[in-house]
């Protein structure tokens, strides 16, 4: 009977639309689905209850012929002890190793059922690449303890909208939907995370975290154990991580990394706490199945050094602990009384030594991690909200205090939005969280997790009547010190660890947005396309010491400084100055910065191109961010590169090579201080500073980088190398010369095949180059003998060749310079052919008359790697993959904003990117925001529809103004489209 009512409760629970409409677009084969659609009214490989062990006979497994919504393949599920028999499942088996792993395993709160259920689906609704392996359905769930008659049935979980509470960042992806997908393990079979010694597979966890392939996880961890660089790995390693961009592959690398630290720190606490003596078998269990780091304090706290003696330690040291024990296992013939020592504190009376009882079942239910997976579940079929409210400190100061001048008040206006806000946490946007992070930090908001009072008791009732039910007839003051235990455990221990955990996962899902955010607007702005072959002025405005010129050549070489006083009296006589100097040097482009006087300096520029002061030029100009430009002025960098100069005109040389060369220019500026994002002092440093640097690496890299020309700065930033190796690189330039091929950075010092592997895909040999320094102009000349010996004697290897080589101006890597050579030979092709339309010609026919995988087998090499080689050798000499990123706007007019009204439409060009929209340059001084209600994915090009906003720096939109706001110069915008 029991089976059939919940049987037929599948059938009667309407799917959501979420779960129809992936339906529709992930159909199964029938014989392939059946198992998939039957209901999960069990968790397999559940352990069983204390005193009732629970059957699962193969015969009572029976199929569901009726489908319901969405089949997916079942997640294993959290443990559960319930006392009735259950009604078994028919589900996939698992091996014993598997089933012994997943026992193993503590069920933290962010892992439960029922939050991978409503994360997994919605994942799957926002983007196709999310399709891997599908969560269990809604109407599917666990339905709670089989007990019944103790515990009522849970409600089914309700659809969500778009926005779920530990929704993976932006590019946690399945990537089973990716190009030629498939899977390929690495030759060495060394597990990189062997040494962990947890309870839990480490490469399966992170597959769980990350949303991708478990071989894929386990191919970049080996990856990054052999020391590859992201950039490499993603470039020249696709098979391995299945196509995977740099940001996914960072993601795997930090969440990685966040393993190890929780089985560093599982293992120092255990360490301290057998220096304690108070280490047990239990203890140390419960510590290696531990998964996060909240999870080891949680069970670490009461041992913590300094902290009080818990109660229910002081009460196992009164020896109270069997008597705990007693009441769960033989109830009938419990005798409190005979505990009672009445000259000893904490057992001289009845009411204490219930109290200490009290207080050992309060800390044993705390620390089962059965429990803590059903309070859990059952957190998260409730409404749990976050709410924030003024600080009684804040109100506190607001009050004028007499003899006090010196306090300052709280500013309660900055967050006025939050002084009484409220807001599930499924559905909370990231920016609202950092925002009241940042309240709370400064004493101004207090912040609550509420949790429904329903939740308590079910969980109360639960324990009493289910998990922690005396075995055998049990009083009924016996019941009430175990219901009191239930209660005190919630209120003391579980509801605070809830609490923080609901905490925890908001910050840390708004701090991974907020840094993704970053890395997005950073990778944009260095990827801007530089504005080649132009003698530029940049210009630094300023009011009372003037405007700082720079004139720059085409090759950014500084021509002339000067500072001109376009504001004063004297205006007319500096624009004479400013027009000699132009012609002087035939500058036609004006940089200037968007700092203060910008928009005047802006206006002057603008009316002396409308009066046709220029004339016979064409002077156009364009406004730049100036953001870091003072820092790097006075930063060693700085000083070195520009000895003698002062550093305001060090900052108009910045903003001018801004243009010239954005990648270059940049990456000399810390990245945090070039004016990108927002929150970036909320979240955590040191993950933002990694994302940030990696980002810059990834940029300089894929661009590539011309190793006889570029700066030491620039170099340094290379996958492979780092500050000693570009010393050591400038150093051997300075003694030998410029380098002829990519095999004469092996005669580098400190450079060793490990980091020439790493760095020599992404660095270029151009032959103009070498021939224009002029020191080797002659292809003849001979790698200097001493230099060849001595790394002979250092590295045994054999003289290097001191030929220009053509593939080294391209993206090919040197370990497949022998396939590119016999590809050619295979078509009839050349070297000296290198992106021609001739062997373009030839490459685009052969590949398209035998294919790319059957060429790439006669090769005896990867599709990808093939790929590869056919990119760079039909890529013209001197390709930059800037070339189909935007590039800056220059213009001759200026508009106001007394000139915009409702409903005009206008394009602008974005400057950044917040959590809650996009700023916009519309040309009038002020940048308008579009809000993220606006950015919707019909309005964006396709490749650019995904869950957060796809917009970044330097991208041209059309938009329609929507509101104006004089006094607060605020614009509000309406995205129409994205200019391509």
């Amino acid at each position: 009977m029991l089976r059939r009512t919940r049987t037929a409760k599948v059938y009667t629970e309407p799917a959501t639309d979420d779960e129809s409409d992936d339906a529709t677009g992930n159909q199964k084969d029938d014989s392939e689905g059946l198992d998939e659609w039957l209901p999960n009214l069990i968790g397999k490989g559940k352990t069983k209850g204390r005193c009732q062990k629970g059957t699962d006979d193969p015969a009572e497994k029976k199929k569901v012929t009726k489908r319901v919504a969405k089949p997916k393949e079942p997640k294993p599920k959290a443990e559960r002890k319930p006392r009735a028999a259950r009604v078994p499942k028919a589900k996939k088996e698992k091996t014993n190793t598997e089933q012994q792993a997943e026992d193993a395993v503590l069920p933290k709160p962010e892992s439960h059922q029922h939050v991978t259920v409503k994360e997994e689906r919605l994942s799957i609704n926002l983007s196709s690449e999310f399709n891997n392996n599908a969560a269990v359905p809604g109407d599917m769930l666990d339905e709670g303890p089989s007990s019944s008659q103790h515990f009522p049935n849970m409600k089914k979980e309700e659809p969500d909208d778009s926005f779920t509470f530990q929704e993976p960042a932006q590019k946690k992806q399945k990537t089973t939907n990716m190009p030629q997908g498939r899977p390929i393990k690495l030759k060495s079979g060394n597990s990189c995370v062997e040494d962990l010694q947890m309870n839990w597979d480490p490469i399966r966890v992170l597959a769980e975290k990350t949303g991708v392939e478990q071989w894929v996880c386990m191919n970049i961890a080996q990856l990054f154990q052999g020391e590859n660089t992201i950039p490499f790995m993603v470039r020249y390693r696709k098979e391995l991580i299945n196509h995977m961009d740099a940001d996914a592959v960072r993601d795997v690398q930090l969440t990685l990394e966040e393993l190890r630290s929780v089985a560093k720190k599982s293992r120092s606490v255990t360490q301290t706490l057998k220096k304690e003596g108070v280490l047990t078998s239990e203890l140390e269990m419960a510590l290696k199945n531990c998964t996060t780091a909240d999870e080891i304090d949680h069970v670490y706290a009461p041992y913590k050094k300094g902290s009080k003696l818990s109660k229910a330690r002081r009460a196992k040291e009164l020896g109270l602990e069997p008597v705990a024990l007693a009441l769960l296992q033989a109830p009938h013939s419990l005798d409190l009384h005979s505990s009672i020592q009445p000259n000893t504190k904490g057992l001289s009376t009845l009411d204490e030594v219930t109290t200490g009882v009290q207080e050992i079942l309060a800390d044993m239910i705390a620390k089962d991690k059965e429990t803590l997976t059903f309070v859990q579940s059952l957190c998260d079929r409730s409404a749990v909200t976050i709410h924030s409210s003024v600080s009684k400190t804040a109100l506190k100061e607001q009050q004028p205090q007499e003899g006090n001048q010196k306090s300052k008040p709280k500013d309660i206006a900055k967050f006025s939005l939050y002084t009484d806000f409220t807001c599930d946490v499924q559905r909370i946007q990231h920016h609202q969280t950092l925002a009241i992070n940042r309240g709370e930090n400064l004493k101004i908001l207090t912040v609550k997790v509420n949790i429904p009072d329903w939740v308590k008791n079910d969980f109360c009732r639960w324990c009493v009547n289910v998990r922690w039910r005396p075995q055998g007839f049990a009083r009924p003051e016996i019941m009430k010190i175990l219901k009191n235990a239930a209660e005190d455990s919630y209120k003391r221990f579980i509801l605070p660890f809830l609490s923080r955990g609901y905490r925890t996962k908001l910050t840390a899902s708004a701090e991974k947005e907020s840094i993704a955010m970053f890395v997005r607007n950073l990778r944009q702005r260095l990827l801007m396309c530089p504005v080649r072959g132009k003698v530029i002025m940049g210009v630094d405005p300023g009011f009372h010491h003037g405007c700082k010129l720079a004139i720059l050549s085409p090759t950014s070489q500084i021509l002339h400084t000067d500072v001109v006083y376009l504001h004063g009296l004297a205006k007319h006589k500096e624009a004479e100055k400013l027009r000699h100097l132009m012609f002087k040097h035939s500058c036609q482009t004006i940089v200037i910065g968007n700092g203060k006087a910008c928009r005047e300096t802006e206006a002057f520029f603008t009316d002396l191109i409308k009066q046709r002061f220029f004339n016979p030029m064409d002077v156009s100009y364009c406004i730049t961010d100036e953001a870091g430009a003072s820092i790097y002025s006075v930063s060693p960098e700085a000083v070195k590169e520009m000895p003698d100069m002062d550093p305001n005109l060090r900052s108009a040389v910045s903003i001018g090579r801004r243009v010239q060369d954005p990648l270059a220019e940049l990456i000399k500026i810390d990245p945090k201080h070039i004016g990108i994002g927002t929150y970036q002092h909320d979240v955590s440093q040191s993950l933002l500073r990694a994302a940030l640097d990696g980002v810059v690496q990834e940029c300089v890299s894929f661009v590539g980088v011309d190793i006889n020309i570029c700066s030491e700065t620039l170099m340094r930033h290379i996958a492979g190398l780092n500050a000693g190796r570009a010393r050591s690189i400038m150093e051997w330039k300075e003694k030998n010369g410029p380098f002829l091929n990519r095999e004469q950075l092996k005669l580098v010092k400190g450079l060793g095949p490990k980091s020439f592997q790493q760095c020599a895909g992404f660095i270029r040999i151009n032959p103009e180059t070498v021939r224009s320094i002029g020191s080797r102009g002659n292809e003849d000349l001979e790698v200097p003998q001493k230099q060849t010996t001595e790394k002979r004697k250092v590295k045994g290897s054999g003289s290097t060749s001191n030929r220009f080589n053509p593939l080294d101006q391209t993206c090919i890597h040197p370990e497949s310079y022998s396939i590119a050579l016999r590809f050619l030979s295979q078509i009839g092709g050349s070297l000296d052919q290198m992106g021609t339309a001739v062997l373009r010609q030839s490459v685009e026919s052969n590949v398209k008359s035998s294919g790319l995988d059957v060429l790439a087998k006669f090769l005896d090499t990867t599709p990808e790697t093939l790929q590869l080689i056919v990119d760079g050798l039909i890529q013209p000499p001197g390709f930059d993959i800037r070339q189909d990123f935007e590039q800056a706007d220059f213009k001759r007019e200026i508009v106001s904003m007394n000139d915009l009204h409702k409903g005009m439409v206008l394009t602008g060009r974005v400057t950044n990117t917040a959590l809650f929209g996009a700023f916009v340059d519309i040309g009038v001084g002020h940048s308008g925001l579009i809000p993220k209600r606006f950015i919707k994915p019909d309005k964006l090009p396709v490749d650019q529809r995904r869950r957060s906003l796809a917009l970044g720096p330097g991208e041209r939109v059309e938009v329609r103004v929507m509101n104006v706001d004089l006094q607060r110069n605020r614009i509000s915008l309406d995205l129409i489209r994205v200019l391509r």
